[in-house]
C-alpha cells in the first residue's frame, strides 16, 4: 500500500498570490455621537445694523426695547415688581436651540459684565435670556452715560449708543417702582406707581 501523503501547505502570502492580486487594506472604523450628528451648528449671523436704533418704552412700562423703528426688537431690559426683591430679565432677540447656554457679555461705562443666558421659549419663539435680582452689580454696565457694546456668540454684535433709557430703567427697577421710571425725551414726567404707557424710540 502506497504512503498516505500529507497535503501540501503553502504559506499564506502565496496563498492570497494565488487568488490574484493583494486585496486592499482593510479602511478603519470610526467612532461617532448619534447626538453630535444630529446637532449641526447654525453658521454666525453677521452683527445687525443697530445705525438710527434707539431705546423704546413698553407699552406696559415694565420693559424698555432696543432696536431700528419699525424692524424686529434686538435686545429686551424687563422689570419682574411681583418677585422680591425685583427681578431684571434680559431677553436677546436671536433664535435659539432648547437646552443651549451662552454668556453675554456687555461692555460699556468702565464695566465688563458677563451674563448667563438659556434658550427658552416665548410663544413660538425660542430666545435667549437670563434673569438675575435687579439689585446685581453687574447691571451698573446700563447704568452709565456711555455706549455699550453687547455680542453674543454666534449672534452678532450689538453696538448701542449712549442713552438715558436703560439707566433710568434699572434704577426704577430696583426701587420696586417706587423711583420714576423711564421716559421720552418730549414726555412729561410719571409718577412712581404708573409707568408710561408708551413711548417712541429715543437714544
Amino acid at each position: 500500500m502506497d504512503p498516505v501523503k500529507s497535503p501540501l501547505l503553502l504559506p499564506l502570502p502565496l496563498l492570497l498570490a494565488a487568488c490574484g492580486d493583494n486585496p486592499p487594506a482593510p479602511v478603519e472604523g470610526q467612532r461617532f455621537s448619534l447626538d453630535a450628528a444630529r446637532h449641526v451648528p447654525e453658521a454666525p449671523i453677521a452683527s445687525p445694523d443697530t445705525a438710527g436704533a434707539g431705546w423704546t418704552v413698553a407699552r406696559n412700562g415694565q420693559a424698555v426695547e432696543f432696536g431700528r423703528p419699525g424692524q424686529p426688537t434686538l435686545l429686551t431690559l424687563a422689570c419682574d415688581l411681583r418677585k422680591a426683591p425685583a427681578q431684571l430679565r434680559i431677553v436677546r432677540h436671536v433664535a435659539a436651540r432648547p437646552g443651549e447656554k451662552a454668556l453675554f457679555p456687555v461692555i460699556g461705562n468702565g464695566t465688563i459684565s458677563r451674563f448667563k443666558l438659556d434658550a427658552r421659549l416665548a410663544g413660538e419663539e425660542w430666545r435667549w435670556e437670563g434673569v438675575l435680582p435687579a439689585s446685581d452689580p453687574s447691571l451698573d454696565v446700563f447704568t452709565g452715560p456711555r455706549e455699550l457694546e453687547a455680542t453674543l456668540p454666534g449672534g452678532g454684535t450689538l453696538l448701542i449708543e449712549a442713552s438715558r433709557i436703560p439707566g433710568e430703567f434699572v434704577t426704577w427697577c430696583r426701587a420696586g417702582g417706587h423711583a420714576q421710571p423711564a421716559k421720552a425725551e418730549d414726555e412729561k414726567p410719571a409718577t412712581a406707581t404708573e409707568p408710561p404707557e408708551a413711548a417712541r424710540p429715543v437714544r
